[in-house]
Order: C-alpha cells, then sequence, then structure tokens
C-alpha cells in the first residue's frame, strides 16, 4: 500500500542513493558535488523549517523521496511551495505515485497560493506528469550567484 512519511535521519542509507542517481539523470542539467547532497539530507531531516524531506513508501519499502521548501512570492501575495526534487525508483513507476504525492503535498499545504517547480524540458515524462496536474511553465530565465561553501 502507497503512503508518504517524513523524511528521518535513519533512512541516510536508503535514500542517499537514490538522491545521486536523481542528480545523474535528466532531471538534472549540472552536477552537485557529494557534499552538497549530504548537507542537503541533513536538513531535510533536521528541526529546521526551511527544507522538508519525505520518503514515498510501497508498503514498507521507500521507493522514493521528495524535498520542498515554502516561502513567500510577492507576485502571488502568499506563500508557494517549491517542490525541489521527487524521485521514485524504477519499479515505482507508472503507479501514480507522483500525482499521489503530489495531492497529498498540496492536501497537507492549504496556505499555499502557488505550487512550484523545475524541470529539465529533456525529462519528458516528468514535464507530462506535470502539465496532467495543472503545472504550466513561467517563461523566466534564471539567474544564479553561489556564494563560496562556508565549512
Amino acid at each position: 500500500m502507497f503512503h508518504i512519511e517524513k523524511m528521518q535521519e535513519n533512512m541516510h542509507s536508503e535514500v542517499l542513493p537514490m538522491v545521486k542517481r536523481f542528480y545523474h539523470s535528466d532531471a538534472v542539467s549540472h552536477p552537485v558535488e557529494d557534499s552538497v547532497l549530504e548537507r542537503t539530507f541533513a536538513d531535510a531531516v533536521s528541526e529546521s523549517p526551511l527544507l522538508e524531506g519525505q520518503v514515498l513508501m510501497e508498503d514498507e519499502h521507500i521507493v522514493g523521496f521528495g524535498y520542498t521548501t515554502v516561502y513567500y512570492a510577492c507576485e502571488t501575495g502568499g506563500r508557494c511551495m517549491m517542490f525541489e526534487e521527487l524521485f521514485l525508483k524504477e519499479e515505482a513507476r507508472g503507479k501514480g505515485y507522483g500525482s499521489r504525492y503530489f495531492q497529498y503535498m498540496m492536501e497537507q499545504h492549504p496556505e499555499v497560493r502557488r505550487f512550484r517547480l523545475e524541470v529539465t524540458r529533456s525529462n519528458e515524462a516528468a514535464v507530462r506528469l506535470y502539465e496532467r496536474l495543472g503545472f504550466s511553465f513561467l517563461e523566466y530565465g534564471q539567474m544564479v550567484l553561489d556564494r563560496a561553501a562556508q565549512k
């Protein structure tokens, strides 16, 4: 039976390999250092409200993970949820778990006015899912300025 749970620190050995597969897939357009992936996992399971981690479960087996963050956006006049990452193991794909994950997260956060995500256009299966759920492309260009890693 499919269900979603809060990510916990003791799930590290199951979640991190999925995170690394995600970052070596067509879902990501640039490399990310393993130390950043480790720090992100630690933040997702911490008490900090900035990043939340969820695991997607099939019976008692972890079959995927998601990371989300909530922020205020002036253009919506309210809170937005950013779906930072969503990954499902190959054997869990095509079962509707991605749709159920989004539905669950949206139901759990009625205060959120806009849901947002990033997708590489080459990740065609993900684009089809997101469009089926009602997402549409914003034609923004993104710019970044990364600070040097602080130890």
